[in-house]
């Protein structure tokens, strides 16, 4: 009889802390990356991609393709080419064919890695507007609204970091949600 009674006291116990400990909770949902899309400085990132790739990686890839041609004709030219020259061209030449046969997938990491490079203070910027909305309106937990497929009832906070950031939101987004997306 004792030991049902403590348990059953200590069951109470539990049931009653975690809802006292649940009423501190408060939840915020916000996308990320649609606030990030939002900043001004989003927009000039494309016209910076495309000058990358027209002085960087137009330029390299031409280059690369007439060290290819030029080394190649050399290689093969062996009459005037001496031999420890072409020994030495043809171990550079297949890293010139491989560059050349990927180079769509170098090009993708490289694209990546400068947009990476140019999108980082953005989410910095986005990130510490957040973490003061949360402090500023008592929010325990904030939550990237694609992270969850289900997820407890909580306050879409775009606005409010847009407001933060001084950054307008389109009407279609002024909608008020209450839970991530997917519920």
């Amino acid at each position: 009889m004792k030991k049902i009674f403590t348990v059953a006291l200590v069951a109470l116990g539990l049931a009653f802390s975690t809802n006292t400990h649940a009423q501190g909770v408060k939840l915020g949902y916000i996308s990320v990356d649609n606030m990030v899309g939002l900043m001004p400085e989003t927009a000039k990132i494309d016209s910076l991609m495309e000058k990358y790739q027209t002085d960087s990686l137009n330029p390299q890839y031409a280059y690369i393709v007439g060290e290819y041609q030029r080394k190649d004709s050399m290689y093969r030219d062996s009459l005037h080419t001496p031999a420890a020259v072409r020994k030495q061209i043809g171990e550079e030449l297949p890293t010139l064919i491989y560059q050349i046969q990927n180079w769509q997938s170098i090009v993708q990491q490289a694209s990546e890695a400068k947009q990476n490079e140019l999108l980082k203070p953005i989410y910095t910027k986005v990130y510490d507007a957040i973490k003061a909305v949360a402090k500023e309106k008592g929010y325990t937990h904030v939550f990237n609204k694609e992270a969850f497929l289900v997820a407890p009832e909580g306050d879409d906070i775009i606005l409010q970091v847009a407001a933060k950031l001084k950054v307008n939101v389109p009407q279609a987004q002024k909608a008020p949600a209450t839970k991530p997306a997917g519920n």
